[in-house]
């Protein structure tokens, strides 16, 4: 999955900054003398903490990515990686979703996370399905017409 090297890219970038830039800033910063008034000093320590916050963040999201067992992901349910085909019975409109991470979610794309609303009532259900789900425009009901899971577009 390129989630990975999408947060190993960002960590690399956020590790050169904290290690390697935002010191340089508060040398600089400290050799203008008195800290207590140094706005430049204040937000070099700032952002050093904001990106020690960051780096924390997207090293447990890798981990954690990093453990998930594909071999675990059904081969005829949808879960994480599936395209999904659904029927939207009320507006009778057909509406194509990828089931992907949080990170990688991009709704306007038809990339939805496994953990929105929509995802969480796809997980585990197959061709035939109806789920009903509650969005902020209402109740959605929506019949699975076709599903490809991980496995299959591995094979593609």
């Amino acid at each position: 999955m390129d989630i990975k090297k999408k947060l190993q890219d960002e960590i690399t970038v956020l590790e050169h900054e904290l290690h390697v830039e935002l010191p340089k800033e508060i040398l600089k910063a400290r050799a203008h003398g008195d800290l207590s008034e140094n706005a430049e000093y204040h937000a070099a320590k700032e952002r050093q903490g904001f990106v020690n916050a960051r780096l924390n963040q997207l090293k447990k999201r890798l981990a954690e990515i990093s453990m998930v067992d594909f071999s675990k992901i059904p081969h005829d349910r949808v879960g994480l990686g599936s395209k999904v085909t659904v029927l939207d019975t009320k507006r009778e409109e057909e509406i194509a979703y990828n089931l992907v991470t949080s990170e990688e979610a991009d709704a306007a794309n038809g990339k939805i996370s496994t953990t929105s609303p929509i995802g969480r009532a796809l997980l585990g259900k197959e061709v035939g399905d109806v789920v009903r789900v509650q969005s902020p425009g209402g109740s959605k009901e929506l019949e699975i017409l076709t599903l490809a899971t991980i496995h299959d577009l591995a094979a593609e």
